[in-house]
């Protein structure tokens, strides 16, 4: 019979404390900085709301259609207006009411049902429940399930485009990153601070998964309405990601994209834009980005722009009731040493 004993429990939690200390200590493997090798490159896309990502990722798909690449664009936006500047201002079906009224109906969802095509671009919108009556991030989730089911993963494309919102704090919209379920992400920004706190956002949750074992990197930005202040240029240079295209703050653009018309055709004026655009986000590989701290950020910008002199003042008790505070008797008991 063995004499030994178990060892006691405090001894085995230290060992263990010990054991995560080490493990936080070590620096995670480095981000592959080669040229993607996987044949299907799973790009994610994020951006503030009205940002542009919808209308860049139109173009760009289309682009890079045109160029002979099979593409797939999954918008993942409660919204679901994604593909509307692609299919002319026409919404889709999305994956998320189709499923559930083929459910309620006792079919199965096909590919027909939720994915359509223009000009080599295969399209769908995964959808979200209406407003005040579920969770956008969770339909996000049911949707990709779906996905899966329908045989995402042996699907033939070159490049599946994903568009997110750009509020990952929520699981679903952070799935790509923390799941590994893409190769590298995109974010799309503006020369305006809300934009770029979006996106120091999510280089902030790339940089989290990253140290947490994860692969997913940063390719780089594209700025879009851009008018020459040059605060996105500086915000990259900052995070170490590289500025993938720069679309000017157009007039001509501006009316094209309210009428829904696709301006990244070869032949046309923009052509040339979006077809360097391809080929930057074909051949970027993804980067571990450095956040910036939010007075990183801040400084990025003048201070009469954001009102970076303003000097916090601590409020006080008769600020809080509005008159000047009474002090009232305690009627705490104090006994004195026997």
């Amino acid at each position: 019979m063995s004499d030994a004993r178990p060892a006691p429990a405090a001894a085995v939690q230290f060992a263990l404390k010990d054991l995560l200390r080490t493990e936080a200590a070590q620096e995670p493997p480095s981000v592959a900085t080669g040229p993607v090798t996987s044949k299907t490159q799973i790009i994610a896309i994020y951006g503030k709301g009205g940002i542009g990502k919808s209308f860049s990722l139109a173009n760009l798909s289309y682009m890079l259609a045109q160029q002979g690449k099979r593409v797939l664009l999954i918008g993942c936006d409660p919204k679901s207006d994604t593909t509307a500047l692609l299919f002319g201002g026409r919404s889709c079906p999305t994956i998320i009411e189709t499923s559930s009224r083929k459910k309620l109906a006792g079919e199965s969802v096909t590919i027909s049902d939720v994915c359509f095509k223009r000009d080599g671009v295969y399209a769908m919108e995964l959808g979200g429940p209406e407003v005040g009556r579920g969770c956008g991030g969770r339909g996000i989730i049911h949707g990709f399930e779906l996905l899966e089911k329908l045989g995402f993963h042996d699907w033939g494309f070159d490049y599946v485009l994903l568009d997110f919102l750009g509020d990952v704090v929520c699981g679903g919209f952070g799935l790509p990153i923390a799941r590994d379920m893409c190769q590298k992400v995109i974010v799309v920004g503006s020369n305006d601070l809300q934009s770029l706190y979006v996106a120091n956002n999510v280089c902030s949750a790339v940089e989290y998964f990253r140290k947490l074992g994860g692969n997913v990197g940063v390719a780089g930005i594209l700025i879009n309405k851009d008018d020459g202040t040059g605060e996105a240029q500086a915000f990259a240079k900052k995070a170490g990601i590289p500025v993938l295209a720069a679309i000017p703050a157009n007039e001509d653009i501006r009316r094209k994209s309210a009428a829904y018309e696709i301006i990244g055709r070869p032949e046309g004026q923009w052509g040339p834009l979006f077809a360097a655009l391809a080929t930057n986000v074909a051949e970027a590989p993804p980067v571990r980005p450095t956040p910036l701290s939010q007075d990183q950020l801040l400084g990025l910008f003048s201070g009469d722009t954001v009102g970076r002199d303003v000097v916090l003042q601590p409020a006080t008790m008769a600020d809080m009731m509005g008159r000047e505070e009474v002090v009232k008797p305690s009627l705490e008991v104090v006994y004195d040493n026997a």
